[in-house]
């Protein structure tokens, strides 16, 4: 069942605007080439004289998304769906193959921008996160006390980082990271911390992200942390798109998939995925027309 498309207008300048964007990658593969044979004396010379075998990865199929002030989005999908590559995308870390992504302001990448030394302390590591994204010392000595409340690490904070679990490190990183109050703020499984308390916290301080005009992608794997903080869910599955709308019905219909892929049901798997992408109504970027008429369709 074919995909819909639909033109969207939106009033004032969207946070992000992914428009037609694919990306693919060139990798060696060890898979012999077709009419090859993997016995005897040929796989012996081929080891001897190796010639790489390169093979196209469609890490993201062609999709299109705009996302408005004051939304959090959620990103979906088994591994290897696509979600990384589209953060990495919109964050600015890689070019897409095709396409292009266009960022009201510098996208703010929980983990890339608030870059931790283990060898330091927690304490150290704020002020050399914060100086990183261009804050004064001034601003940093303001905004210490409530990065390190948001991080939850107590008296912890004067340890070195090395003496962290990985859920200490992620809250720091994620204090860090929101302390700039980012415009647009990429949040990648860093919540994922097991800890009740910070998911408040970071919920509230999200909330107040949103409230401020931006707006917050957040891939996780824990399907209660998206509904929890997210208004809107993208479901990704081998870089196609196949939902784009309200978390409680993309939740449903990735469960719905996922339970049946875990009890070896692939053809009723293969048949929740297509009705789901045949129900998308695919968002068309247009350009933008000054001349446009108020409330002309």
């Amino acid at each position: 069942m074919a995909e819909t498309e639909r033109t969207v207008y939106v009033e004032g300048q969207p946070c992000v605007v992914v428009d037609k964007v694919a990306m693919t990658y060139r990798v060696v593969s060890n898979q012999a080439g077709a009419g090859s044979s993997d016995e005897g004396s040929g796989r012996f010379l081929r080891r001897m004289n190796p010639r790489p075998n390169m093979v196209t990865v469609q890490a993201l199929k062609t999709l299109s998304l705009v996302v408005s002030r004051g939304e959090s989005v959620g990103i979906i999908g088994r591994n290897g769906s696509g979600k990384s590559t589209l953060m990495k995308l919109v964050s600015g870390q890689i070019r897409p193959t095709t396409g292009a992504v266009y960022a009201s302001s510098t996208p703010v990448m929980l983990g890339v921008n608030a870059a931790l030394v283990p060898t330091l302390s927690g304490d150290q590591n704020v002020v050399l996160g914060c100086l990183a994204m261009g804050m004064t010392r001034a601003q940093v000595s303001e905004r210490f006390s409530t990065i390190v409340d948001l991080s939850g690490l107590g008296d912890s904070i004067y340890l070195p980082m090395k003496s962290y679990s990985s859920g200490m490190a992620s809250r720091l990183r994620f204090a860090i990271a929101a302390s700039i109050d980012p415009e647009i703020l990429l949040v990648d499984e860093a919540l994922n911390t097991g800890d009740a308390q910070f998911a408040a916290r970071s919920k509230s301080r999200m909330d107040e992200l949103r409230d401020q005009a931006g707006c917050v992608f957040l891939v996780s794997h824990s399907l209660e942390t998206i509904l929890e903080m997210t208004d809107r869910v993208v479901w990704l599955d081998k870089g196609d798109l196949i939902m784009d709308g309200a978390p409680a019905e993309t939740v449903k219909a990735y469960q719905a998939f996922t339970g049946q892929l875990s009890k070896g049901n692939n053809i009723s798997a293969a048949k929740i995925l297509d009705e789901a992408r045949g129900k998308l109504v695919a968002t068309t970027v247009m350009p933008q027309r000054a001349s446009r008429r108020q409330g002309k369709h």
